[in-house]
């Protein structure tokens, strides 16, 4: 695993998420406020889009049926979705987010 470069800190607005990549992936980046989150922008009941959903704290809604996962985790928190999402470790180094994949 390695650590990629994906946004500056200032990109992203608290209480919201953007998609970045990362080797090839399509990975969900969210400001909660308190810090930077990633998972896999793919919602495992149906592939939604995670990053436009709604960002509420911790929890990421996905636009298409609902459902919701935990953004630090990739935990389901709620249905349609059985199955939790990836999620990536973040870190901020001068400004700029990290993920590691």
């Amino acid at each position: 695993m390695s650590w990629v470069r994906v946004a500056s800190a200032t990109d992203i607005e608290a209480g919201h998420a953007q998609v970045v990549e990362a080797q090839g992936r399509r990975i969900a980046l969210c400001n909660t406020g308190d810090g930077f989150y990633a998972i896999d922008d793919v919602c495992t009941h149906d592939g939604g889009p995670l990053d436009q959903g709604t960002l509420m704290g911790y929890r990421i809604e996905c636009p298409r049926h609902g459902a919701q996962f935990d953004v630090r985790t990739g935990k389901v928190l709620a249905l349609p979705a059985v199955r939790p999402v990836r999620s990536y470790k973040t870190r901020v180094e001068n400004g700029e987010i990290e993920v590691e994949v």
